[in-house]
């Protein structure tokens, strides 16, 4: 075995052979050890289905290149992967399952994955044996399919030995250490021990600069070495596999095998198996296992069926394949499927950990297994995947997260791999658990609430006296039972005030004789000045946006740092080793403290926002207090409310006057209420999350994790004015270097009736694919559609026509300037 090596993967299921694939590939010196028998972990029961579906940009282009990439893995290495190309045929019994297809076919165009709408009738002359008669349409994948899970896993581990990867079997990682340079990792010799596999006496240590695991069903056991938090824990997964059918095997002497079958609102996929069917449900109430740790006697292993919990799905395959209703069943299997709260897997670097990367919880992972080795491989050795790869990053979750919230949260999940995925659902598994102290005061008031990082945050806010007959989850691929109200909130900002709960904000506290020199290189705007604040940015190495931040200076080293509420560990990971970096090659001494949860934040914006304000605050001079001469916009002042004392920053996130009041948390209700009682007399209108993020638009704000990410530079995103390029800062040559490719547009949009744009649509231009909304919705301001996106250089400039795909039709949109309401500023700036 070697002692030495570049890149150790830990775990032989198909994920951890396509990691050490890619990376030997790449060029880099890599071992994988597995403690059992390459694919013996879920890798080996799993159906091998291929589904190209995904709703999500990074997980789709993940596994289009795992498609396509299977295709060549026989030609390289003369293994047959069992790569069946016949096709997903996912059905529609419902116009919204209708409406999801539509939406997702737009996710598929901007990632260039081919797909076809098929009708009823279309469906029937096809495949005779599937009953159409009660569909309305379905959405059909031509060139996937299904593959041999043990076949695929085992052409990857060849090719990868050809790359020269070497690989260990039955060899046990029992501890980790890092030295400041590698990581030196205890392997134990796994052997065989009454049918079990039992640590030996035999052990030996391999220093690695880099570490990926890969480990399956025994992630919890990771963790643990590693001493964080991984919130993938496996659910039961069962499927059964059925006698021969008659008709099919008739029907099969002059036909191709039948598609994978997908009766999404059944909760079911389908496909043959030698003469008969194999039925995969995902059905309500399989069990989270494993939530601790993996019993050694368990290896490749299954749990007893439970045939009374798939009665329906069973019962509803009989009714979309008639002929099955008198074939028996001839196998069944029910093998533990990892998890994590959002079904997204878990790929990237592990939180608080040099050189150390998780990919974990892939509840499709030979689907995904390809595509993850390769943008993994992407990130390891070039610095950054040429995709945003941000929406799986392990620190999506914080510390808060527990493994009984993890297990909770995979069991809904698991449930709802065929509920609709409403680009506005809420699920509401584990809730409510972080919550402000103005929580149950909004919830009296009607808010209707989402989750932001465990956070319970206003999306909107309905009638607090609603009649039982009023649908609060009401949602819609369309405009959902929510959109007057936002429209009426977003109105309110606009003519007199809103009040927004902007609490689950991240706060960093930075500070130290380093503070000042450290920032100033971490990000790439120049400093304010005391009292005053900033909007920057910090880059990656490879020039592209990292996080963004609103810098307030509160001293000459002394900083408050605000970003994003949905990535806070992600946010405070990168800052307290940013820190060490810079430390470490010679700067002076950096303080640096998560003040998230201390202090609570509200936004309050809108015309009458100064004339509420004057009501509570104590002042010499209330009536000047909040005047330009006194709190000039982009200045911070601490102030004081009634008797609270507030830390106000004069800046609104929705283009209106306004304030951030940021505010002890422990005196949230108080300062609740008398913002309340002051704003009655004003017209101030609560405001929820959804229409803050229309207006956003309408100012051209651009958001990270949809205009702002790792795979555009914030020159590319038309954030030029905040680039300070007369000083050093980490990514500024590479930001340089890689360009403009492509730059980020405000379109207004004459669209649908009942429709607004999510963000996923693709943008066209003389028919052709030229660019993706990442952000959309309706604006007040113009009584159309609005939306933000990517196109090239040329058709960014204001005035260009291009169309929209939106329910399988083109919409007229045209490029507008940057913040096409209030352009000059001068709503903000007002004066009184």
């Amino acid at each position: 075995m070697k002692t030495h090596v570049k890149a150790l993967v830990v775990g032989g299921g198909a994920v951890g052979a396509g990691i050490a694939y890619h990376l030997a590939k790449a060029g880099w010196d890599t071992m994988l050890v597995e403690r059992d028998e390459l694919t013996s972990g879920s890798t080996w029961h799993a159906a091998g289905l291929l589904p190209l579906f995904n709703m999500s940009y990074a997980t789709t282009h993940i596994h289009k290149y795992s498609v396509d990439f299977y295709k060549t893995l026989e030609a390289e290495t003369g293994l047959n992967a069992g790569f069946y190309i016949v096709g997903n045929l996912r059905m529609a019994q419902t116009d919204a399952r209708m409406d999801e297809y539509m939406l997702y076919s737009s996710v598929a165009e901007t990632a260039d994955v081919y797909h076809e709408f098929l009708t009823p009738a279309q469906i029937k002359e096809r495949w005779p044996l599937v009953r159409s008669d009660d569909l309305k349409g379905a959405l059909f994948h031509p060139q996937d399919g299904y593959i041999n899970p043990a076949d695929v896993t085992q052409a990857m581990a060849k090719g990868a030995r050809q790359h020269g990867v070497t690989i260990e079997r039955k060899w046990q990682v029992d501890a980790y250490r890092w030295t400041g340079s590698e990581w030196i990792v205890t392997l134990t010799k796994m052997v065989e021990k009454g049918g079990n596999l039992v640590p030996s006496d035999e052990q030996t240590e391999v220093r690695a600069e880099h570490v990926v695991t890969a480990t399956g069903n025994h992630a919890q056991r990771t963790a643990r070495l590693l001493g964080i938090k991984i919130p993938a824990i496996p659910v039961e997964h069962q499927y059964i596999v059925t006698e021969p059918d008659p008709m099919l095997q008739e029907y099969r002497k002059n036909n191709p095998e039948h598609p994978v079958l997908r009766d999404a609102d059944a909760k079911w996929y389908v496909r043959e198996e030698r003469g008969g069917w194999i039925l995969g449900p995902y059905e309500h109430g399989a069990p989270a296992r494993f939530c601790y740790d993996v019993p050694e006697s368990f290896r490749a292993d299954l749990f007893p069926l439970d045939l009374e919990r798939i009665e329906e799905e069973y019962m509803s395959m009989i009714h979309r394949i008639p002929s099955s209703e008198e074939v028996g069943l001839k196998d069944d299997f029910n093998g533990p499927i990892c998890y994590t709260p959002d079904g997204n897997p878990l790929v990237g670097p592990a939180p608080g950990l040099r050189n150390m990367w998780l990919a974990e919880g892939f509840s499709f992972g030979i689907t995904a297994a390809g595509g993850t080795g390769h943008y993994l491989a992407q990130m390891m050795t070039e610095g950054e995947a040429e995709i945003d790869m941000a929406s799986l990053d392990p620190k999506r979750y914080g510390s808060w997260m527990t493994s009984e919230y993890a297990a909770r949260k995979n069991e809904e999940c698991y449930s709802h791999v065929f509920i609709l995925h409403h680009p506005d659902e809420e699920r509401e598994a584990c809730r409510p658990l972080r919550t402000a102290p103005a929580y149950d005061r909004q919830k009296a008031l009607g808010a209707q609430f989402g989750q932001v990082n465990g956070w319970e945050r206003p999306n909107y806010y309905g009638p607090k006296d609603a009649p039982e007959s009023f649908d609060h989850d009401s949602r819609s691929f369309r405009r959902g039972g929510w959109w007057q109200y936002a429209v009426d909130e977003a109105k309110a900002i606009r003519e007199t005030a809103g009040l927004i709960d902007a609490t689950a904000f991240t706060k960093h506290i930075v500070r130290g004789p380093g503070a000042t020199a450290f920032l100033d290189w971490f990000t790439c705007n120049a400093l304010p000045k005391v009292g005053r604040i900033n909007l920057t940015y910090a880059l990656t190495e490879a020039g592209t946006t990292r996080t963004e931040y609103t810098i307030v200076r509160n001293g000459e080293n002394d900083y408050y740092l605000v970003s994003a509420g949905a990535w806070t560990a992600y946010d405070a990971d990168y800052l307290k080793k940013s820190a060490e970096d810079f430390i470490a090659n010679g700067g002076a001494h950096v303080d640096i403290h998560d003040v998230t949860t201390q202090w609570g934040v509200f936004a309050i914006a809108g015309p009458k926002s100064r004339d509420i304000l004057k009501e509570i605050i104590k002042d010499a001079d209330p009536e000047t207090a909040l005047s330009n001469k006194r709190f000039p916009w982009l200045s911070a002042r601490k102030i004081e409310l009634g008797m609270c004392p507030v830390n106000a920053i004069r800046v609104a996130y929705t283009g209106e006057l306004g304030w951030e009041l940021h505010h002890p948390i422990e005196m949230q209700r108080y300062l609740w209420d008398l913002l309340l009682e002051a704003g009655a007399k004003h017209g101030m209108k609560l405001v929820g999350a959804r229409a803050q993020n229309w207006l956003r638009q309408e100012k051209s704000y651009r958001a990270f994790g949809t205009e702002l990410g790792r795979d555009a530079t914030p020159m590319e995103a038309g954030l030029d004015r905040f680039i300070d390029l007369s000083k050093e800062f980490r990514g500024k040559q590479a930001m340089i270097d890689t360009g403009v490719r492509f730059k980020c547009v405000t379109v207004l949009i004459d669209g649908p009736d009942d429709t607004d744009p999510w963000g996923k649509e693709a943008l066209l231009s003389g028919g052709k694919k030229v660019g993706r909304l990442t952000s959309g919705g309706w604006s007040v301001a113009f009584g159309k559609q609005i939306g933000m996106g990517y196109v090239s250089p040329e058709l960014a400039e204001v005035g260009t026509k291009l169309k929209v795909r939106m329910l399988r039709q083109e919409w007229d949109a045209e490029v507008v300037e940057d913040s096409p309401f209030d352009p000059k500023n001068e709503r903000i700036r007002v004066n009184g």
